[in-house]
């Protein structure tokens, strides 16, 4: 169950899941409001669902969601961050107790996973989750020692298909985008959300530009703060909303950045580097588990453009460092974030938690947090 199967990581992990999943099980995605964008990374024929629900709480939603588990029969309900929490009560008022919950980030209103609200509720439902899953040794952390949930929990990295995300031309894209192919080029990937703290990457990409004039920014993604953003983006910045060639965008680049406030795993920091970018990151949440300090990549720390911009600089004036830290990351995308190892991960929570032979039906519940 998610908010909705738009545009983010979470829902690009499920959807890799679904379609390198093993032939014994079937997967039924229920979206508590609408469908989305990353529908079309589904298998054809999965089943989902809408839910349509409401802003705000609503005991008639978890009545209605309740009553599509019972028609679903699902063997297990995943369900995911905050607004899962609906899922694990309808999944009770359902009968079904082979219930599943993952944890895979944070969003503005809740940036912390801190809530004294939300860490009650957490662990108030926790009695009718059997196992947790998270994305990095951050959350799992999080989980046993904040919210100490007192049930398993199973940390599984996302995959990226290093197939799909490798080194190669970007000029295409460039000519496109009307970019000179020895220009530098930095780039983010994400949806537009307080959580992704853009402003400080463009106050960041403001200074490269004092130093590197013909720099360009390219802001892939689409959101809620789309329109503020454009506004206060400033020169060279090229924004191109939620697009379908991303592997291709990545190509194009010299450098991938992120200046989350917060993140559980990102898948598009692993993209990058399968695509043989150097990073540069904020040091939050999972970052540091796949960016390598000086070696693949940069961290840094949140909501500093001047260390941001520095950071930038380092590849932008060094492109020699930039291409041994690019290819380091491909190597260590190889070696540890497989997607055989990602589906492995899940359907073996999975197995464990529903003990049954045949062909299992699992349904997954949830929503990006701050959706």
């Amino acid at each position: 169950m998610l908010y909705s199967f738009g545009t983010g990581g979470l829902e690009k992990g499920i959807a890799t899941v679904v379609r390198h999943g093993s032939e014994g099980f079937r997967h039924s995605i229920v979206c508590l409001t609408v469908s989305g964008a990353s529908e079309r990374l589904l298998p054809p024929g999965t089943d989902v669902v809408e839910l349509r629900k409401p802003p705000g709480n609503s005991i008639r939603s978890i009545i209605k969601l309740r009553r599509i588990l019972k028609e679903l029969r699902p063997d297990v309900v995943h369900t995911r961050n905050w607004p899962g929490m609906d899922g694990i009560i309808a999944a009770r008022l359902a009968g079904i107790r082979n219930v599943v919950h993952g944890e895979h980030g944070w969003g503005m209103d809740d940036p912390d996973g801190r809530s004294p609200k939300r860490v009650r509720i957490r662990r108030l439902l926790a009695r009718w989750v059997r196992e947790y899953t998270c994305v990095s040794r951050a959350i799992e952390g999080w989980l046993v020692e904040e919210i100490r949930v007192g049930r398993p929990v199973t940390q599984i990295y996302n995959g990226v298909d290093t197939d799909v995300f490798r080194p190669g031309s970007g000029e295409r894209v460039r000519a496109e985008l009307g970019i000179p192919g020895e220009a530098f080029v930095a780039g983010i990937v994400g949806r537009l959300d307080p959580i992704k703290d853009h402003p400080t990457l463009f106050q960041a990409f403001a200074r490269l530009r004092d130093k590197v004039p013909d720099a360009r920014l390219v802001v892939v993604g689409d959101g809620p703060e789309r329109g503020r953003l454009e506004s206060v983006a400033g020169e060279g910045v090229i924004f191109l909303g939620d697009r379908a060639d991303v592997p291709e965008i990545l190509r194009a680049l010299d450098v991938f950045v992120l200046c989350s406030r917060n993140e559980g795993i990102s898948n598009t920091i692993l993209e990058a580097m399968a695509t043989g970018l150097p990073v540069v990151a904020t040091r939050v949440g999972g970052n540091p588990e796949l960016v390598k300090d000086g070696q693949t990549g940069t961290l840094m720390p949140p909501g500093n453009a001047e260390a941001l911009g520095q950071g930038l600089a380092g590849y932008a004036l060094h492109p020699d460092r930039a291409r041994a830290h690019g290819r380091a990351g491909r190597k260590l995308v190889e070696a540890r974030f497989s997607i055989p190892a990602m589906v492995a991960g899940y359907e073996g929570v999975w197995k464990r938690i529903w003990g049954g032979g045949g062909k299992a039906r699992a349904s997954s519940c949830g929503a990006e947090e701050g959706a």
